[in-house]
């Protein structure tokens, strides 16, 4: 039976409270502020406005409640058993969540959906199953000696997530720290919180217990007090390159807890000259530029091509980029929803007018009309870019799609690797010695073949040079940064 998601939309209720200590409750100071559905430019409500006042309460409750030990030392079946009835919780109440996500992003509803009432839920299963699964271990000792090294929860873990993806980054700092026994703290962006909000309280009917998991929703000043917070344990962020060197400073500054850093990109998309130039490649080009209106950490929008089949590339991608709709992101048919905000989509066009400026030649889309109903972008399409141009360096996080021209298998790879960001990167080739060759050879934490992916729950996801830290998410490595490790050294006759 199909959904009626416009009808779901209609009936929804916002609540735009923080969570604290298992209860909705307004900011300490009272103040508030708005946010909107971008693909109208119509308010949604009101939201709590946390400040630093709000972050002490928060992290108060949480080191309260780890100290107890009501989740932090329950036992692995128990949290196990909890997070599975929050995977079934969220799967119940999918489609709601899906919508309520649609209609604060601008995404698409079939992406919620995917994101929302599919892959969240299987997060908190995948790393619920997980919990019991950990293991410690013994050294080798003489018999005189017995040494465990043991993992234990690293404490308050604060999570800063990112406007672009909501519910799943910050599911992506949640899962595995609640499954290590971390108490944790979201911060949502200012512009996308309501799904956490409304999640934290899905999270209570599961049997999280109060303090455990806590939302404070509010602006930059928020994530800088709990990244300057000396009794917060851990950080882990998504977001700009620029604001997660904040964070390190915060560190520094404070009690140089751990910092996670999942951050921009500049992603290649790499056609070789044996690659097959047909739909499933030019779909993948097509969607590894314009999934999520471009606003994507991973969007492959270099798109680097062998001279030699440029030509039948650039025209395939054309007629594709022509036939993209972009509208309503609750309407079935479009393609693509609208820009986060008026301001981002501001920033898209002058970077589209940059690439005008340098030089590139401008084949579709262009500069989007600014309208208060709605922040829509054109999908871009530019030929011509040379490697030091500035989109082709620099994070539009839009729809602009440009094409760059080499001569050889080298010349794909200096062009690639000439970033200062190390995220992802895809590589279309029938040799599986050119493939491996470019996969090890890139620098960066992800790179596909003969597709656009950024894997799934069991592989991390993370990057090299700007676009991160050691630790990632996602796979057994998330649940490993939200332990930390013990010996115990026993002496005995």
């Amino acid at each position: 039976m199909s959904v009626n998601y416009k009808s779901i939309a209609q009936k929804l209720k916002f609540e735009g409270r923080a969570f604290i200590n298992g209860k909705y409750v307004n900011a300490i100071d009272g103040k508030k502020f708005e946010t909107i559905n971008p693909a109208t430019g119509e308010k949604l409500c009101t939201v709590a406005k946390c400040n630093k006042k709000d972050v002490d309460l928060a992290v108060k409750v949480s080191r309260k409640a780890f100290n107890s030990g009501v989740w932090s030392r329950s036992s692995p079946e128990h949290r196990k058993e909890i997070l599975l009835k929050f995977a079934e919780l969220l799967r119940k109440h999918g489609n709601e969540n899906s919508v309520l996500e649609c209609v604060d992003t601008g995404k698409l509803i079939l992406d919620c959906i995917n994101e929302v009432a599919n892959d969240a839920p299987m997060h908190f299963q995948w790393y619920g199953e997980l919990i019991d699964k950990v293991f410690g271990k013994v050294g080798p000792t003489e018999p005189s000696i017995t040494s465990l090294i043991v993992k234990e929860p690293i404490g308050v873990v604060a999570g800063i997530v990112p406007w672009n993806f909501p519910l799943m980054m910050a599911v992506w700092k949640m899962a595995p720290a609640l499954a290590a026994g971390c108490s944790v703290i979201i911060k949502p962006a200012e512009d996308t919180p309501l799904t956490a909000i409304r999640v934290a309280k899905i999270a209570q009917e599961a049997g999280i217990p109060d303090g455990v998991l806590n939302v404070l929703p509010g602006y930059g000043d928020v994530g800088e007090a709990l990244g300057r917070h000396k009794d917060v344990d851990a950080v882990s962020f998504t977001g700009s390159t620029e604001v997660g060197g904040y964070f390190l400073k915060y560190s520094s500054e404070s009690n140089l807890k751990p910092v996670a850093l999942e951050m921009g990109g500049k992603s290649p998309f790499i056609v070789l000259e044996d690659a097959k130039i047909n739909d499933d490649l030019i779909d993948n080009a097509i969607n590894s530029a314009f999934w999520n209106g471009g606003q994507n950490c991973s969007a492959n929008m270099r798109q680097i091509v062998h001279e030699k089949v440029k030509d039948e590339f650039l025209d395939k991608v054309s007629k594709k980029v022509k036939s993209l709709k972009v509208g309503d992101p609750l309407n079935l048919k479009s393609n693509m929803g609208s820009m986060i905000s008026k301001n981002h989509l501001m920033i898209v066009n002058n970077y589209i007018q940059k690439g005008i400026d340098e030089g590139a030649k401008l084949l579709l889309g262009g500069v989007s009309e600014i309208k208060q109903k709605g922040f829509y972008a054109k999908p871009t399409l530019f030929d011509g870019l040379k490697e030091n141009m500035t989109i082709a360096q620099e994070e539009i996080f839009g729809p602009v799609l440009g094409v760059l021209t080499v001569k050889s298998d080298k010349d794909a790879l200096k062009v690639a690797s000439n970033s200062k960001y190390g995220l992802h990167a895809s590589v279309f080739t029938q040799d599986i010695d050119r493939a491996f060759h470019l996969a090890k050879s890139l620098p960066c934490g992800t790179v596909s073949v003969n597709t656009f992916s950024e894997g799934d729950i069991k592989t991390p996801f993370g990057g090299y040079k700007q676009s991160g830290s050691l630790s990632r998410d996602q796979g057994t490595e998330a649940l490993n940064s939200f332990l930390q490790t013990k010996t115990i050294w026993i002496s005995h006759s």
